[in-house]
């Protein structure tokens, strides 16, 4: 979506001109331009909403599960740091030994579970993809229901340094995603 967005920053200049020119021959085209805010429509949208609650449900098991995990550690470390001055050395290192796997198992976990390819986001994107698929059926059909040529995202990386509130079609996107079932 950001690289659509970019590219209909670039085409845009080229747009204008070849309307301007073709406007001088034979007549003037109007482009309508407008803008979103899929922050909010993210926030209010209540399958959004949802799959937010869902994510976080999931995520929540698993940091308790990290949490358990960790505390174990601790707890079995405190117990071993007590008893190793009467160990024999070969029981010194098989603890020592079983305490690392413990940790890099901990670790592991949470690399599986929150690492940049983690199930989280796996499941985010899982949850999330029909979503934004409606978003953008929805912006389309506001779009071309009002008659935009382009339309913009006020959220994330796209500046919008000003914007007359009479462009803004976040609440008819919102009320279009109400509609489709």
């Amino acid at each position: 979506m950001k690289k659509l967005l970019v590219i209909a920053l670039l085409i845009l200049p080229f747009l204008f001109v070849q309307a301007q020119t073709e406007g001088n021959t034979t007549k003037t085209t109007t482009q309508k331009t407008g803008y979103v805010d899929t922050d909010a429509i993210l926030a209010q949208y209540s399958a959004s909403i949802k799959a937010k609650s869902d994510l976080e449900a999931i995520a929540g098991a698993w940091r308790r599960t990290i949490d358990s995990m960790y505390t174990n550690l601790q707890t079995e470390y405190t117990d071993i740091q007590k008893k190793l001055a009467t160990m024999p050395d070969a029981k010194k290192q098989e603890a020592q030994q079983n305490l690392m796997k413990k940790e890099q198992d901990l670790r592991a976990f949470q690399e599986e579970k929150f690492g940049t390819t983690g199930e989280v986001n796996k499941k985010q994107e899982e949850l999330f993809a029909p979503i934004n698929k409606k978003i953008r059926e929805a912006i389309e059909k506001v779009s071309k229901d009002l008659g935009y040529t382009f339309v913009f995202n006020k959220a994330g990386e796209v500046m919008l340094l000003y914007a007359e509130a009479e462009y803004d079609i976040t609440f008819k996107v919102l009320d279009v995603l109400k509609t489709l079932k």
